[in-house]
């Protein structure tokens, strides 16, 4: 059996520019349910088919958003060049996670809760990936130098193009992730067995 849709992560950001130091900044992590309805583990697979959140070609069983905007300092420089002396990123990661609308039978709750467990476990990677992508932003952002650039405008445009470089790395590792956990066996498709079959 393979999964009839698959999870994406959404990522819908807003790629602003630079950072701060990891220590004075933390990601905000927030839960949005959609409901699902069903008494037992196929029934609410299904309902996750026709009601999970549409993300490209199909629906998914979940998604990880974010927004992330930055608020950064550059200075010119006596000698003409321009630095990005600071940057403070604001990141919001949002999973969209299915519940039940109604109680379950006690048996059903139970697969129901390993199901949930493993799906928001999986979703918490990709919120992983995207800080890790915001920690790499940091890395290359403060401090950076362009000469000759006495309005600071050529150091926009240079870092501008590095964020691209680290956004389409951090879609392309999320795909990866994803390819290995909705793979025949995967863990993803084994949280859909037990689920939809019980066992």
């Amino acid at each position: 059996m393979t999964p009839a849709f698959s999870f994406h992560l959404l990522v819908a950001g807003f790629l602003s520019l630079p950072s701060i130091a990891e220590a004075q900044w933390q990601a905000v992590e927030k839960v949005s349910a959609y409901a699902i309805k069903g008494q037992s583990g196929a029934e609410l697979y299904a309902s996750i088919g026709e009601r999970g959140p549409n993300v490209g070609v199909g629906r998914a069983i979940a998604h990880t958003n974010f927004k992330l905007t930055w608020s950064r300092k550059y200075e010119p420089q006596d000698d003409g060049s321009c630095i990005l002396v600071s940057a403070r990123p604001n990141l919001i990661i949002t999973y969209t996670l299915p519940k039940p609308a109604a109680t379950l039978p006690a048996t059903v709750k139970q697969d129901w809760e390993t199901f949930i467990t493993g799906v928001t476990a999986h979703e918490k990677v990709h919120g992983e990936f995207i800080i890790d992508m915001v920690r790499q932003i940091e890395a290359v952002s403060v401090g950076l130098r362009a000469d000759a650039d006495p309005d600071c405008k050529k150091i926009r445009t240079d870092l501008t193009k590095r964020l691209g470089e680290l956004s389409l790395a951090q879609r392309q590792r999320s795909r990866d992730f994803d390819k290995v956990e909705l793979s025949e066996g995967g863990n993803v498709h084994q949280l859909i067995l037990r689920l939809v079959n019980g066992y």
